[in-house]
């Protein structure tokens, strides 16, 4: 699930966005000034930010004008700032979106959804191969091929093999592969997701390689 830096220093309106987010699934990073928020997304992969414009040391302006230097990530601006020069000037110079407060959380979490969308569309239409070590993805032809020798994979293997190949190292729940690649709430199938990933590393490895690791008692992670 993706992961949401958020940057705000009104702790009321900061554990309100939170639980809605982790209410909803996502992942969150909590920066209570510019200058911790500029921190965490230097140390963290992050996939979009909240980012308010009253802040203490750092402002929200300074902010994004030095996460507009290097990074395309979604910025979502949440300013009690309501005239249309402040918003179109945020706009202008690189937020993504711009919602004043007072805010419906449903709305934020609707818009959130959308810049997400946007982001995966621009990725997958942007990149039509993923390479590790020995093994190719063709993202178009959805071909695998492993030291040049194509690998006939199923659907859903082809989705765990894509959701795993793009986050190597990262750590994988059961609960995080089905929700995922079945796009069905998870209910205690263990037996499904460990009969994909047995049957996907039969084809997957060699002698001297094992790509899928088991992460006992959290998951699997791609290695």
């Amino acid at each position: 699930m993706a992961t949401v830096l958020i940057i705000e220093d009104d702790m009321a309106i900061h554990s309100l966005m939170k639980e809605a987010l982790e209410l909803q699934g996502f992942n969150t990073l909590s920066g209570f000034s510019g200058t911790e928020g500029k921190l965490l997304f230097e140390l963290n992969q992050v996939d979009l930010i909240l980012l308010d414009l009253m802040l203490p040391g750092m402002n929200g302006e300074e902010f994004l004008q030095e996460i507009r230097a290097h990074s395309k990530i979604p910025v979502m601006v949440i300013s009690a700032k309501t005239d249309q020069e402040s918003k179109l000037e945020l706009l202008t110079n690189g937020a993504d979106d711009y919602i004043t407060k007072p805010f419906d959380i449903k709305e934020l979490l609707a818009r959130i959804q959308i810049q997400l969308r946007h982001v995966t569309k621009a990725a997958v239409s942007e990149r039509k191969e993923i390479r590790y070590k020995d093994i190719v993805v063709n993202m178009e032809t959805r071909e695998v091929k492993i030291n040049d020798q194509a690998i006939h994979l199923t659907g859903r293997e082809y989705a765990i093999l894509l959701l795993l190949v793009e986050h190597p190292q990262k750590v994988f729940s059961r609960a995080n592969i089905y929700e995922s690649v079945w796009n069905e709430p998870f209910f205690d199938s263990d037996k499904t997701v460990n009969m994909h990933i047995s049957n996907l590393r039969n084809k997957l490895n060699r002698e001297d390689t094992n790509y899928i690791k088991t992460v006992w008692g959290i998951g699997f992670k791609f290695d």
